[in-house]
């Protein structure tokens, strides 16, 4: 088959995983941010797999959805009925019967498949003079797994645990799942597999033998046992999220990112860090997040969907939501959030403050207990913040309202209108100072008497 001829994946995503005990289906608990379905879409894109399909359950628009939002050149197709993994794969048939050099088998349940393993796969079949390859591992623990049997570097058949003989049993090099079938054979092979077993279900590993009854050969990709883990509970869940974080750390420090506390800090599969960016300890990244050279990320803060610009400060204890974007040198300190807005270079938000739905310009600075007030219930409302303009503590900023270049505002005001450029805008109480008010209120009888009572007189 030509070489230009595609590399197709299906991804098997239509089990129930009642071990979860969710009510969220089990290929849409995510990992690193991403639910474990999309890791094996990604992972398959990476490895240059260009045609994609995903079998689904049954009334799962949900895992549909979120498949179209990863991927939307993906096929999905729905396995009405569970009769087994070579049954699902086959309600795939239609993108098979389209052609391709190589078809590859995935899990949507295994998240910590690298890409260069799928890309193995593909080419033992595609160009190695197979027609099957295998996922295989070393166990250290192997009870339970079905066993890969080989002679003379070659698979031989896939045994399950219950039906190995005491011999069999010994080996150590268990089936990891996936599997990869040579184009122009897989549909053969795939409608071939009998249902003659006691659950009288279709079983993917019975592809081997077929193709060995032809005359044709398989193979085993080994790869650490870890890389193969799957997910049917939330401990194994918890297991991969692990794995993943210690491999996205270490990534991320080889390419020159400081983390001083590395095993506290969480990432998403897509968090991009530039270079000389220090993480203090404790801090989690969520999807959608970029931090540019030079930043530094405090403790304890919380990013998601946001941009931080080339030398700015966040934090400690900040939380950036989706639309926050910081300019180069822009501060964010202790206890500020900010929300879809927009701090430009050198803007200073140090602490105690909530910013949503507003641009800040530069060199502004916003002064402690400030707050945008962006909502009335029904709608949001932008607030404008000029470059250079001061903004006192605890003050209010009604949206929408614009506060000109250079303008102050005083401390403790609730702005309602626009301040033009360069002015002083002061929205509070005028203070009344009434002297000796103090002395007289405590020298009133019943105050007397009370503070008698207090100090035991």
């Amino acid at each position: 088959m030509p070489k230009e001829t595609p590399v197709l994946a299906v991804v098997l995503a239509a089990g129930e995983g009642t071990r979860m005990k969710s009510a969220l289906p089990k290929v849409l608990h995510t990992v690193a941010g991403l639910p474990l379905v999309g890791h094996a879409i990604r992972s398959a894109q990476e490895a240059g797999c260009n045609r994609l399909a995903v079998v689904i359950g049954p009334d799962r628009p949900d895992v549909a959805k979120a498949v179209a939002a990863i991927a939307p050149e993906a096929q999905v197709f729905e396995q009405k009925e569970r009769r087994g993994t070579a049954h699902a794969v086959l309600q795939a048939a239609p993108a098979i019967e389209a052609g391709c050099r190589a078809l590859v088998v995935l899990f949507g349940d295994t998240p910590l498949i690298r890409a260069e393993t799928i890309r193995a796969l593909a080419d033992s079949v595609a160009e190695g003079g197979n027609a099957v390859a295998v996922l295989g591992f070393e166990a250290a623990d192997p009870t339970g797994y079905g066993r890969l049997l080989t002679e003379a570097g070659e698979l031989v058949a896939i045994r399950e645990h219950k039906d190995a003989s005491e011999a069999e049993r010994q080996v150590r090099l268990c089936n990891g799942g996936l599997m990869a079938l040579r184009g122009d054979i897989a549909l053969d092979l795939l409608r071939a597999v009998g249902s003659n077993n006691a659950q009288n279900e279709f079983y993917l590993p019975d592809c081997v033998s077929l193709a060995r009854q032809r005359g044709e050969r398989a193979t085993v990709i080994r790869v650490p046992e870890q890389e193969a883990l799957g997910v049917n509970d939330r401990v194994q869940l918890a297991a991969c999220e692990a794995v993943l974080q210690k491999r996205l750390r270490e990534t991320h420090m080889r390419n020159g990112v400081t983390m001083i506390a590395p095993e506290t800090v969480y990432l998403s599969l897509d968090t991009e860090i530039g270079r000389d960016v220090v993480v203090e300890p404790n801090v989690v990244f969520g999807p959608g997040v970029t931090v540019e050279e030079g930043a530094v990320i405090h403790a304890f803060s919380h990013l998601e969907g946001a941009k931080v610009g080339r030398g700015a400060s966040v934090g400690p204890f900040a939380r950036l939501r989706p639309g926050a974007d910081l300019a180069t040198k822009a501060k964010v300190g202790n206890f500020v959030e900010i929300k879809n807005a927009v701090l430009g270079e050198g803007a200073k938000v140090s602490h105690l403050t909530y910013l949503g739905d507003a641009t800040v310009g530069a060199e502004a600075n916003i002064g402690a207990g400030t707050i945008t007030c962006n909502y009335d219930g029904y709608n949001k409302f932008q607030t404008e913040i000029g470059a250079h303009a001061f903004i006192g503590s605890n003050s209010a900023l009604v949206a929408p309202v614009k506060i000109g270049d250079g303008a102050f505002v005083g401390s403790g005001s609730v702005v309602t209108k626009d301040v033009p450029a360069n002015a002083l805008a002061v929205a509070r109480g005028h203070q009344v100072v009434k002297a000796e008010w103090a002395t007289h209120f405590r020298a009133r009888p019943e105050n007397v008497a009370k503070a008698a009572k207090k100090s035991g007189a």
